[in-house]
C-alpha cells in the first residue's frame, strides 16, 4: 500500500502528459532515497523489536521502538537538509526541459513533509509488526490511501473548488495521508503501551549503550538498504538521460513492480520476523527447519503470483494508460521478459536476507548485496543507457 500511494499519483498524473510523469519521476527518485533510508533503519527496528516480543522483556521493547524513532527522525532530518542544499542541482541537472524542472522542484518541496510523517509512521508500523499485530499497519495505509487518492486528484486537476496544483497537488495528497497514517498509529501505539512511561531503564543499562548496541546491529541492514536505494535511484536518474518517452515508462513501471514485488518482499519480511520471534524464545533445531521448509514453499508461490501480476499489467497497459502516447506504451510492454523471470530470483534473495538477518548475520548478507550492486548494476546500467 505504501507503494500503492506512488501508483495512485503516477496514474493521476499521467492525464497531465508525459513532461508532468517525467517531472514527478525525477523528483520521486530524490523523495524515495529518503524514505529508502528510513525504511532501512525501520526494518533493522523491527526485528529487534521482534527479538524483544519473543523474549517478553518490556525494557527491551521500549527501548527498540525510541532509539528507533530517535534514529528515524535524525536520518530525515539530515535528508531533508542535503536535499535542502543540492535538491535544486540534481533537478537541474537531470530534467529535459526548464518546465519539467519546475514542476520536479514544486513536487519535491511538498514532498519532503511525507519523509518527515513516514520517519515516525515507519518506525511505528515495525513496531507493531514486530510484535505480531500486522493489521495495524495495514489499517493505516486503508485510511491513508482514500485520504490520498480524494487529495490528490482534488488538487491535481482544480476538481470541487480546489485550485489545481498540478504534480504538486499528488505531493500535497501524498503528505495529508502520510499525517493522518502517523496520527493512526500514534493514538494506537499510546492506546496499547501507554508508552511504556511505566517501564523504567533500557535494554542495555543506560541509553547512551543502548542506542550504541542498536546502531551496532542496525548499520549492516541499514547498509545494505540504503545501498539498495542510493542504486536505483542512481540508475534512475541515468535512465533521466533516456527520451521522455522511455523516462516516463520507466517512471509508470517502477511503483507497479515495487507493489507488486511486495507480495515477496512481504512474505520474506513476516519470516524474518517469525524466525527473530523463534530464537528470542530460545526456539531453534527442528522447529525452525521445519517453518523455513513451509516458509520456501510460500515464497515460491508468492514469486509466481508476482509474475502473474506483471503479465496481467502488460497485457492492460492499452486501457490503464490511454492518455499516454503509443511509445511510451510500447515501452512499458517491452519490459515483459524481464518482469516475468525477475520475481522468482528475488524471492530467493529475499528469503535468505531475511533470515540471516533475523539470525543476527547482519554483515554477511550486506556484503553479498552491496558487491554486486555497485560492481555490476550500475555498471551495466550506465553502459548500456547512456
Amino acid at each position: 500500500m505504501l507503494h500503492g500511494i506512488v501508483v495512485i499519483d503516477a496514474w493521476l498524473v499521467s492525464a497531465l502528459g508525459e513532461d508532468s510523469v517525467a517531472a514527478m519521476g525525477l523528483a520521486a527518485t530524490v523523495g524515495g532515497l529518503l524514505l529508502g533510508v528510513l525504511f532501512a533503519f525501520s526494518n533493522a527496528a523491527q526485528i529487534r523489536i521482534a527479538q524483544a516480543f519473543g523474549s517478553g522483556d518490556p525494557r527491551s521493547l521500549k527501548s527498540g521502538v525510541y532509539i528507533g524513532m530517535l534514529v528515524n527522525l535524525v536520518s530525515a532530518g539530515l535528508g531533508i537538509a542535503v536535499v535542502w542544499l543540492i535538491g535544486d542541482w540534481i533537478i537541474e541537472s537531470f530534467a529535459h526541459t526548464p518546465d519539467i524542472a519546475d514542476q520536479a522542484r514544486g513536487y519535491l518541496s511538498v514532498f519532503l513533509w511525507v519523509v518527515l510523517m513516514e520517519a515516525v509512521a515507519q518506525c511505528l508500523g515495525s513496531f507493531f509488526n514486530g510484535c505480531g499485530r500486522t493489521k495495524l499497519p495495514a489499517f493505516s495505509y486503508m485510511i491513508a490511501i482514500p485520504i490520498n487518492l480524494a487529495v490528490s486528484y482534488s488538487l491535481i486537476h482544480g476538481h470541487f473548488g480546489m485550485p489545481a496544483l498540478g504534480v504538486t497537488g499528488a505531493a500535497v495528497g501524498s503528505a495529508v495521508s502520510s499525517f493522518t497514517r502517523a496520527l493512526f498509529l500514534g493514538a494506537y501505539f499510546l492506546r496499547l503501551t501507554s508508552a511504556y512511561r511505566d517501564v523504567a531503564g533500557w535494554r542495555n543499562g543506560s541509553f547512551g549503550a543502548s542506542v550504541h548496541r542498536h546502531l551496532v546491529f542496525a548499520m549492516p541492514i541499514a547498509g545494505q538498504f540504503i545501498s539498495m536505494v542510493i542504486v536505483s535511484n542512481i540508475c534512475m536518474l541515468i535512465y533521466a538521460k533516456m527520451t521522455v518517452h522511455q523516462f516516463a515508462a520507466l517512471t509508470l513501471i517502477n511503483p507497479w513492480v515495487m507493489v507488486a514485488g511486495n507480495f515477496s518482499t512481504a512474505w520474506g519480511m513476516a519470516t524474518g520476523i517469525a524466525v527473530a520471534q523463534m530464537l528470542g524464545n530460545g526456539q531453534s533445531g527442528s522447529d525452525l527447519n521445519a517453518f523455513l521448509r513451509r516458509a520456501w514453499r510460500g515464497a515460491f508461490v508468492a514469486a509466481l503470483i508476482v509474475a502473474g501480476c506483471f503479465l496481467a499489467l502488460c497485457l492492460s497497459v492499452d486501457r490503464i494508460y490511454a492518455n499516454l502516447g503509443n511509445e511510451t506504451r510500447m515501452a512499458l510492454v517491452s519490459f515483459l521478459p524481464v518482469l516475468l523471470l525477475m520475481p522468482l530470483l528475488r524471492g530467493s534473495n529475499i528469503m535468505c536476507g531475511h533470515t540471516l538477518r533475523a539470525g543476527g548475520d547482519t554483515l554477511y548478507s550486506m556484503n553479498v548485496h552491496v558487491m554486486t550492486q555497485w560492481l555490476f548494476r550500475v555498471p551495466m546500467v550506465a553502459l548500456f543507457v547512456l
